[in-house]
C-alpha cells in the first residue's frame, strides 16, 4: 500500500533573459515588483536603513517605495554625494538671496521688539505716584472698559472679592475725596 504523491514541479530556476510575451511580462513585473518592494521593507525593519526604490513600468507609469519617504531619501543622497564631489560648497544665488531677505525679517522683528519693550515700560502705571483724580480716572476708565468686555471680569476686579476690592469699592473712593 504504497501511495503515489503527486509531486509538484515546485520553485524552479527560470532563465534570466526578456519575456517574450507581453502579458506574461506584465505579470511577472507585477508580482517581482511587489516582492521587491517587500524586501526593501524587511531592509528597513530589520537593519534601520533608509532605502528609496523607483520603478517604471512598460507603460512608463512610476512606482515608487521608500521609507521613511522617497523624497527624503533621494534629498539626502543629494546631499551627501554633493559634498562629497565638491571639497568646496557651490554658490547658490537664490539660498543667499532668501537668507539676506530672512535675516533682514529678524532684524525688522528685533527692532519691533525693542520698541514694544521701550513702549510697555513707558506705559507702566505706579498708583503709589498717582494723584487723586488720576485714580479716579483710572477707576472709570477700568469700569468702562470691564462693561464693554464680552467675558465676565475675573474675580480680582469684582467689588465683593477680597484683595482689591478697595481700589474699586466707590465708597472708597468718595471717602477719600
Amino acid at each position: 500500500m504504497t501511495s503515489k504523491k503527486k509531486g509538484s514541479s515546485g520553485r524552479q530556476r527560470i532563465r534570466m533573459a526578456k519575456i517574450e510575451k507581453e502579458s506574461h511580462r506584465q505579470v511577472a513585473f507585477s508580482k517581482r515588483r511587489a516582492g521587491l518592494f517587500k524586501k526593501a521593507s524587511e531592509l528597513c525593519t530589520l537593519c534601520g536603513v533608509e532605502v528609496a526604490i523607483i520603478v517604471f513600468s512598460l507603460a512608463k507609469k512610476p512606482f515608487s517605495f521608500g521609507h521613511p519617504s522617497v523624497y527624503s531619501v533621494l534629498d539626502r543622497y543629494r546631499n551627501n554625494t554633493s559634498f562629497q564631489q565638491q571639497s568646496q560648497p557651490m554658490e547658490n544665488t537664490a539660498t543667499r538671496s532668501e537668507l539676506s531677505l530672512v535675516l533682514s525679517q529678524v532684524e525688522e522683528e528685533k527692532k519691533k521688539g525693542e520698541e514694544m519693550r521701550k513702549a510697555s515700560e513707558m506705559a507702566k502705571w505706579s498708583v503709589d505716584e498717582m494723584s487723586l483724580l488720576q485714580l479716579q480716572e483710572m477707576r472709570y476708565a477700568l469700569e468702562e472698559l470691564r462693561n464693554t468686555m464680552v467675558v465676565p471680569p475675573p474675580s480680582y476686579m469684582n467689588p465683593m472679592s477680597t484683595g482689591f476690592s478697595c481700589i474699586y469699592n466707590s465708597s472708597y473712593v468718595h471717602a477719600s475725596s
